[in-house]
């Protein structure tokens, strides 16, 4: 996607952020590449990583 933004004369003075949400992206003056990123919160304990898939037997009904 290319995209063309032209902000003529743009000043800020203070930027306070309250929260953050599970999408967010703060942008202020000129940027030539965005990269996406991610960061998870979850610790460590609760994280499972396995190559298994749990599955119910065949003959048995959820």
């Amino acid at each position: 996607m290319r995209m063309t933004v032209n902000n003529k004369c743009i000043q800020v003075g203070e930027l306070v952020i309250e929260g953050v949400g599970s999408s967010s992206l703060v942008l202020v003056g000129d940027a030539n590449v965005i990269t996406s990123s991610s960061y998870f919160d979850t610790p460590a304990s609760s994280f499972v990583q396995s190559l298994e898939v749990p599955l119910p037997p065949e003959n048995e009904t959820p």
